[in-house]
């Protein structure tokens, strides 16, 4: 069992709050395709809307904490040494396609005794699949798939020690933004030398899907803080190494995982 703390169930309490207007506006975007306007503002308002929700009930439950937010931005508490970072609704392109894989994504990140701060918790939850992936610093990381039952189970990564047998996922550069010559020789370089790449357009799922052994790593670049916080703790916490590809801090937004052996595999490949 996870042992999980009070601070995890209030983040999981809330992500469950927000994911109910999620599924009822999810169950909406089928029939909005076929408007002229189309559903993208209605997506919009359903991001808005879950970040709202998240942010009141975080709120309600730790007064004082600052949060980092998809939406809203930066926003200062009067705690200083605890700031939650939020995505209320990552894979919004998957969401307005009516494609169900997204998720929402919550992290807290601590000051403790005057060190910098670091990600010590991260959930990411489907509320399609009520799939909920979760991690502690130094408890480990855990799947609650409500829909099968079974309480939480343990997160074991991939033991793949082949390159030609594994499984990447990545993000793929669109609408102009930079970096595609680059990516298509990333593409190219692990593509010709592995078993495939999948990109499903949730970063946060991808990491969770990594730390559960669907995959056997991840890599992109671009992402945000939000896209990737709780993704990365629960991909430490079940044993996957993680870094940056650029050599910052990976919560920039070039990030890289995998187990052990592969992981300077798939780093030569993609840097």
């Amino acid at each position: 069992m996870s042992g999980m703390s009070a601070i995890m169930g209030v983040m999981q309490a809330a992500a469950r709050k927000a994911s109910r207007n999620l599924l009822r506006d999810f169950g909406e975007v089928e029939t909005l395709q076929v408007s002229r306007k189309g559903p993208a503002d209605f997506v919009s308002r359903a991001d808005r809307k879950a970040e709202r929700t998240i942010h009141e009930e975080l709120s309600r439950a730790r007064p004082g904490y600052g949060f980092l937010m998809e939406e809203a931005g930066a926003i200062e508490g009067t705690d200083k040494s605890h700031r939650f970072i939020v995505d209320p609704l990552d894979g919004t392109t998957n969401f307005l396609h009516g494609i169900p894989h997204f998720s929402i994504s919550i992290a807290l990140e601590r000051e403790i005794d005057g060190d910098p701060r670091e990600l010590v918790a991260g959930m990411v939850y489907n509320p399609v699949t009520d799939d909920m992936w979760f991690a502690e610093k130094g408890r480990g990381a855990y799947i609650n798939d409500g829909t099968r039952g079974g309480g939480d189970r343990r997160l074991r990564p991939s033991g793949r020690t082949d390159f030609a047998d594994c499984i990447f996922a990545t993000g793929v550069p669109f609408k102009g933004r930079p970096g595609h010559a680059k990516f298509l020789k990333e593409l190219h370089q692990v593509m010709g030398t592995s078993a495939g790449v999948r990109r499903f357009g949730a970063a946060s799922l991808d990491l969770a899907w990594a730390a559960a052994g669907r995959y056997d790593g991840f890599w992109e670049r671009g992402l945000t803080p939000w896209d990737v916080a709780a993704g990365i703790v629960i991909a430490r916490e079940a044993g996957l190494q993680v870094e940056s590809l650029s050599g910052g801090d990976p919560l920039d937004g070039d990030i890289i995982c995998a187990n052990e052996t592969i992981f300077p595999l798939l780093k030569e490949r993609v840097t």
